[in-house]
């Protein structure tokens, strides 16, 4: 580990810090490592099931080279699932609806298991989505690759090349980023070796809030909202004068501008010159995202509120066709890896974690 990073943050000196192999967040810098490679190295040209090989290395010793075909065959049998996918489970919120159908899914400490739950978010969103839209799931394609085969049960028909390199560079954004309060939960629960399975259903519980993973969809809608460029710095002005925060901008770890927004913002590009539209979209969020980091700036001048993930990340899950009411279990999809990855080196270490408390509630009474 870098010298700096096992430095504890100023004023938590005592602090004992998490040790990982796995990821590091420098917030000073805007950098992101994952397993010794820089955010700018993998994504845009890093396969996600790679990626997946990358994050599990040491951790499974019967990881094969390429898990693109262990992959497929997790897909085609978590599908069974879907079955259980009835009008009440389809009711319920995407995120709640796949968490459900992950909970079905046996609990283990092997790779089996944990190949089934990186199948299980990318097979069990598309069939919610469907489902709700009124259209029956298609099954898993067990020989495409893991993206390829996520977009053509999405929408029914092949993608594209940049629709597949685009999910590819946004699952592979967020496998992993350090300690967050998902991941943390994943290592609480694997730490009890509770199972797998028991962990990734934590981290999605946790991902699921408002403050996390279900930070994206309000990005439409602020987009929605402005409506034009031209209306953009009014609408800015009166949202801030309200006291409302500006979705996709801020970050409580980066100082600077978020590594991942320009992960995505490359991919959001390549989309729209690729012959599918949205074109006039791009031009227009970054209309708004420039009047939005000028507005900021005047502001709040004390505080770092730069462009982060969910901006772009809400771009490019829209020009994908997923709607925004299911963008926290696309992040599941590429998250549900670093899950994973930390549960099994938690595991490793055989440590329950355990964190201390201060109790500062009254004392009892003296007897008299």
């Amino acid at each position: 580990m870098n010298a700096h990073a096992s430095a504890p943050p100023e004023g938590l000196e005592g602090v004992v810090a998490a040790r990982t192999v796995l990821s590091e967040v420098d917030g000073q810098a805007g950098r992101l490592i994952i397993r010794g490679r820089s955010l700018d190295d993998l994504a845009g040209t890093t396969r996600f099931e790679d990626l997946v090989s990358l994050l599990f290395e040491g951790f499974f010793e019967d990881l094969p080279t390429d898990l693109t075909a262990a992959l497929g065959a997790a897909r085609a049998e978590v599908f069974a699932e879907v079955t259980h996918l009835d009008a009440d489970l389809a009711a319920h919120e995407p995120v709640e609806a796949v968490r459900a159908l992950m909970a079905r899914l046996a609990d283990g400490d092997d790779l089996a298991t944990a190949l089934r739950l990186i199948a299980a978010p990318a097979v069990f969103t598309p069939a919610v989505i469907r489902i709700q839209a009124g259209q029956r799931p298609v099954a898993p394609g067990p020989a495409l690759p893991h993206a390829a085969d996520i977009l053509r049960m999405l929408t029914g028909v092949a993608p594209g090349a940049a629709q597949i390199a685009g999910l590819d560079a946004y699952l592979v954004t967020v496998s992993d980023h350090g300690l967050n309060a998902s991941t943390f939960a994943a290592r609480v629960v694997a730490s009890t070796r509770a199972g797998l399975t028991s962990a990734v259903l934590a981290g999605i519980s946790a991902l699921k809030g408002p403050l996390h993973g279900g930070a994206p969809g309000p990005v439409i809608e602020m987009l929605d909202g402005i409506g034009s460029p031209d209306n953009a710095r009014a609408w800015i002005e009166a949202a801030l004068a309200r006291g409302e925060r500006l979705m996709g901008f801020g970050h409580r770890i980066y100082r600077v501008r978020d590594p991942r927004a320009d992960a995505l913002k490359g991919p959001v590009r390549a989309l729209a010159a690729s012959g599918g539209g949205g074109a006039g979209r791009v031009a227009f969020a970054e209309a708004v995202e420039a009047a939005a980091l000028d507005i900021l700036k005047t502001h709040k001048p004390d505080r770092p509120l730069d462009t982060n993930v969910e901006f772009y990340t809400a771009l490019l899950l829209e020009a994908l066709d997923f709607p925004p009411s299911a963008f926290t279990c696309v992040f599941a999809m590429g998250r549900v890896a670093g899950w994973l990855a930390h549960a099994r080196e938690q595991l490793a270490g055989g440590r329950l974690v355990r964190p201390q408390s201060v109790y500062v509630g009254p004392e009892p009474r003296k007897a008299a």
